[in-house]
């Protein structure tokens, strides 16, 4: 599997990538985030409405990262616009290959250390043409947006805290992908005629209805996630841009994915 050595995780990224993780989760922090915003997480635990916590979350990352201009046509606030996680999260919906996309992927690789597997490309080392294109995207999306990644790290950590309150304990939700023909993932065994174990991209979406990942392709497959490993999820905000999709952007690694038949 392809992941650095280092990562900001309570777990190396040999074992937060593997089979073995996925079918024996473990909780994931990332160091002193939680610690750094402590005010933030007790604050929410007073709170028994998510929708009002999400309120109370976004609202916080406006004022702590200056995203709270609310005359949207002055240059300020556009600035805060294009440094806001929101807007890489709008790109990775439109695109995953775009240059929100490699953000989001830089960030999954910097505090998990899991490379990315897939961008414009097969990414086959760090000389391909991928690889270039990954970098590119990168940087050009993080210019001049130094405090993405700590957003981000706020987002990821809020996101476990909501999943810990919505279902207690540690658990792996069914979720479904749709795809046309050969993927973007790399199959590293073939299990049985429908089950295959395959090397996800470090960021990928899959759904939690099976019905919309038909809509996607003509083949579903369904796999088993931990909560540990979600990045987001459609609900989490109130505004959220992903809200009706049942959409979930999972980290990546080597999953048991199966192939089912179509119910719908």
């Amino acid at each position: 599997m392809s992941s650095t050595a280092f990562n900001l995780c309570n777990l190396p990224p040999w074992v937060i990538g593997s089979r073995h993780f996925n079918e024996h989760p473990q909780p994931l922090f990332l160091q002193g985030v939680r610690e750094a915003n402590r005010f933030l997480f007790n604050k929410l635990d007073t709170i028994a409405s998510r929708e009002e916590r999400g309120q109370v979350f976004s609202d916080y990352l406006s004022v702590k990262f200056q995203l709270h201009h609310e005359d949207g046509h002055t240059d300020s606030a556009r600035k805060a616009l294009r440094n806001s996680y929101l807007r890489f999260l709008k790109g990775w919906m439109m695109d995953s290959n775009s240059v929100e996309g490699a953000v989001l992927k830089s960030w999954v690789e910097s505090r998990m250390g899991i490379a990315p597997t897939f961008h414009n490309g097969r990414i086959s080392g760090t000389d391909s043409e991928a690889h270039y294109c990954y970098i590119m995207d990168r940087t050009r999306g993080s210019k001049r947006t130094n405090a993405i990644n700590a957003q981000l790290d706020l987002l990821y950590e809020y996101c476990q805290y909501e999943l810990s309150r919505s279902h207690g304990e540690l658990i792996q939700l069914t979720l479904f992908r749709g795809t046309n023909g050969a993927t973007e993932d790399q199959i590293i065994e073939q299990v049985s005629k429908r089950e295959q174990i395959v090397r996800l991209n470090n960021l990928v979406s899959f759904t939690d209805e099976e019905e919309r990942a038909w809509e996607f392709g003509s083949i579903v497959w369904r796999i088993q996630v931990p909560t540990s490993k979600i990045f987001f999820f459609d609900e989490l905000l109130p505004t959220s841009l992903l809200k009706g999709e049942g959409e979930y952007l999972v980290i990546g690694g080597d999953y048991l994915v199966k192939r089912i038949m179509c119910t719908v």
